[in-house]
């Protein structure tokens, strides 16, 4: 297993980390055997968050008894000092230990990020978390490659890492995430298999380790053999010309923007064609060529769709059907799509 540095907080992670997304479509047992596969690899670094719901407390479950082998990471998005104060105490009884190595600023966009670092923000309460003792580092993560470029330009002071999408297709943040090395911010890259869009792991995993822009990569892991299938990847060698036309054919396929990463959204608003995304949906049924079709309807645009977390805070409980929220994360892009060509879609979604 090859190991780095992760920016300043110190810390020696896996280059292949543990994204924790796919627990909440887990039990415990099966939890503990995937926390016994990275145990046996040295894959040392989990992440989850407050928002995947039952994550924390499996993961906390499944750690007992050897959590001093882990660097256990988490997030939440409350915004002011207050909430974020109780949710650190919340994930702490939900991973049963007295210590986070990494708490993140959860998909801050923005609009938020003078709101979460001004008097009586968030990262108020982080800072006195860390100076208690119940976290060792504090980071942010972002869908938006404004935001991260506001983060990283404007708040490198405050921040050990950040996490931002990067995989073969979407590759926005690469100059703000090099320049966030340079500041010797940790750098992470979420959905580095697109939310499992991308059929190539092997190839993506690859692609991410020859960026130079990354550190860590956490691939979402559900089950011991997709520890298995990550922890077997070559990182060490350079991508062969081969690889890289790969890389240029799955781009030119599925296209920027990401709507070829299989997910589609539940809108709650539609204001002159524009789709504010306030849900994710994996487009179940759905072809590569209907995939890239969409894509081309949505006009190339980009509007990132919030993760489920975020629906679930704004109405205060998720909604729609189990299949509806059973594959929650990733981001789409839908840009400027036809009134009718969203109804018709989201009747297939439904139907």
């Amino acid at each position: 297993m090859n190991y780095v540095t992760l920016g300043k907080t110190g810390l020696k992670a896996a280059v292949v980390s543990f994204g924790g997304i796919p627990i909440q479509r887990a039990d415990g047992a099966n939890t503990k055997a995937v926390v016994d596969k990275l145990e046996e690899y040295g894959i040392n670094y989990i992440d989850t968050a407050r928002g995947y719901t039952v994550s924390e407390e499996y993961l906390g479950a499944a750690l007992e008894g050897r959590r001093d082998k882990f660097i256990l990471a988490t997030k939440r998005m409350s915004r002011d000092a207050a909430s974020m104060a109780a949710d650190v105490e919340t994930s702490l009884r939900n991973l049963r230990t007295g210590y986070i190595d990494l708490y993140q600023l959860h998909n801050l966009p923005e609009k938020d990020i003078e709101k979460v670092f001004g008097p009586g923000g968030a990262y108020e309460a982080l800072t006195a978390a860390r100076e208690a003792g119940k976290i060792g580092h504090i980071g942010v993560t972002a869908h938006s490659a404004d935001a991260l470029k506001i983060l990283v330009e404007d708040y490198a002071d405050r921040l050990e890492t950040v996490m931002f999408p990067l995989y073969i297709v979407e590759d926005q943040g690469r100059d703000v995430l090099a320049l966030a090395r340079e500041k010797g911010i940790g750098t992470i890259a979420m959905k580095p298999l697109a939310g499992g869009n991308l059929d190539d792991w092997e190839l993506a995993l690859r692609y991410i380790a020859a960026s130079g822009v990354i550190d860590i990569m956490i691939p979402g892991m559900g089950s011991p053999a997709e520890v298995d299938r990550n922890a077997s990847v070559d990182l060490a060698a350079p991508l062969t010309a081969e690889e890289l036309a790969r890389c240029a054919a799955v781009r030119k396929e599925l296209g920027p923007g990401g709507l070829a990463l299989g997910v589609f959204l539940l809108c709650t608003d539609i204001d002159d064609g524009q789709l504010v995304a306030k849900r994710v949906h994996q487009l179940q049924g759905f072809s590569r060529g209907e995939r890239a079709g969409l894509r081309e309807f949505g006009g190339g645009g980009v509007a990132v769709c919030r993760e489920h977390e975020n629906a679930s805070q704004e109405y205060g409980k998720p909604f729609g059907t189990k299949r509806m929220h059973s594959d929650l994360q990733g981001y789409a892009a839908v840009g400027k799509m036809p009134r009718l060509l969203f109804y018709l879609t989201l009747i297939k979604i439904l139907g």
